[in-house]
């Protein structure tokens, strides 16, 4: 996998994510084989993160500009968009291709 693929599972109709927004997500992570490595609703608190900057992985600054409130997106992120050569915990292996499955809740921008 090279290029980012985007998916979208449910079109919101809410607020748009833009570049610097703060936004609201839930979401799972999966590995290539289909384990599920992190998961904001097995925690029970959604996860927010600055869109655009630099702040989170590039497959998520990427693949999450456009989407809209009540969406839900799956983001196909190849290794480069993702950690690169880096291990990120104990199960994220160096040049892994990951998946996400994002429900935006939130946008809030400074207007």
């Amino acid at each position: 996998m090279t290029e980012l693929e985007v998916v979208d599972l449910v079109i919101g109709e809410g607020k748009e994510a833009v570049k610097g927004a703060l936004i609201t997500t839930q979401y799972r992570g999966f590995l290539q084989d289909g384990t599920q490595f992190d998961s904001s609703y097995d925690r029970g608190q959604a996860f927010q993160c600055v869109i655009g900057t630099g702040r989170v992985i590039k497959g998520w600054d990427q693949g999450l500009m456009g989407m809209k409130v009540g969406g839900k997106r799956k983001l196909f992120v190849p290794a480069h968009l993702a950690y690169g050569e880096r291990q990120v915990g104990a199960h994220i292996k160096p040049n892994s291709d990951l998946t996400f499955e994002i429900e935006l809740l939130e946008v809030l921008t400074r207007d």
